[in-house]
């Protein structure tokens, strides 16, 4: 028999009842590097605890439980257990919002590779900011501080 485990429901609400911002699931996924690497694994079909321990050497079982709580009160990944009594069996799988969320981290990826290919430069991308010399510097509010300097001839 197939159930989602119900001790471990979708709870992407603070204990105050107010939803948890994207950003802050963001913060707190991209922050670990075991979360990103867990959500990569399961995207590729990693979803039972002994394959990801196998394929992630480093990992310890404690972290990678924790680390799949804190995805599945943010609603990222659901927790099915297949059978009745031990022993049974157990499967992480992406929710459709998991999935939304793993394109945050492609682009980032992506994002990761166009610099390190330099496709994207901090030269290309930003306008040079030009030196100033004190006498024709202007200010945030658009006025010149003081007039250009005039010729003098003596």
């Amino acid at each position: 028999m197939v159930q989602d485990d119900p001790s471990m429901g979708v709870e992407s609400e603070l204990q105050d009842g107010r939803k948890i911002p994207v950003a802050s699931m963001v913060e707190s996924i991209v922050g670990c590097k075991w979360s990103v690497r867990l959500l990569q694994l399961c995207a590729e079909g990693h979803n039972r605890p002994g394959m990801v321990l196998r394929a992630c050497p480093g990992l310890s079982a404690k972290v990678m439980n924790e680390r799949w709580r804190k995805m599945i009160r943010f609603g990222i990944m659901r927790r099915r257990v297949f059978g009745l009594k031990p022993p049974v069996e157990v499967e992480y799988q992406l929710t459709a919002f998991g999935r939304r969320f793993l394109k945050i981290l492609d682009e980032v990826r992506r994002l990761q590779e166009a610099v390190d290919d330099g496709g994207i430069s901090e030269t290309s991308q930003t306008p040079k900011k030009a030196k100033s010399s004190g006498r024709n510097s202007s200010p945030k509010n658009g006025k010149r501080t003081s007039a250009p300097a005039a010729s003098k001839k003596s």
